[in-house]
């Protein structure tokens, strides 16, 4: 584990996306609400909260962190559906592993609601979109 006790506390932020491949039954299933499970949204909304806050429970190396915030919203992008996680803190270290997970597990849970609908549902992407704070400064994915 890297040494961070000599960093500055300093507000960090990330912002990192899922992006999901489902059948047009699953996307039907969503957007109509008529999961037998319940509100997907809802359930995935409170996956990826949980999972920012144990991240270092799950990457071996990384810091815990002290969030102030999170955030996991959903957009369509054509018939691809896009999850989108906000991460916050003030601490010495950065929180786009958060973020990330946040979008993951997010991602993950839609998969778990949605499974009995659509098996061919296709988590695309992980990826981190930006980051700010920190010694490197900010951060923003390339155009």
């Amino acid at each position: 584990m890297v040494d961070v006790s000599e960093k500055p506390i300093g507000v960090r932020s990330a912002r990192a996306e899922a992006r999901i491949s489902l059948g047009s039954e699953a996307r039907a299933a969503l957007r109509e609400a008529t999961l037998r499970k319940g509100d997907a949204f809802a359930v995935a909304k409170l996956a990826g909260i949980a999972a920012a806050k144990r991240t270092h429970d799950l990457i071996p190396l990384a810091h815990p962190v002290a969030l102030t915030h999170v955030e996991i919203t959903f957009r369509w992008d054509g018939e691809m559906l896009v999850v989108e996680a906000s991460a916050r803190a003030c601490d010495r270290t950065g929180v786009e592993m958060e973020a990330m997970t946040a979008a993951g597990v997010a991602a993950l849970a839609l998969y778990d609601m949605l499974k009995s609908v659509d098996r061919e549902i296709v988590i695309e992407r992980v990826r981190l979109l930006e980051k700010r704070g920190g010694r490197s400064g900010t951060w923003t994915v390339p155009a």
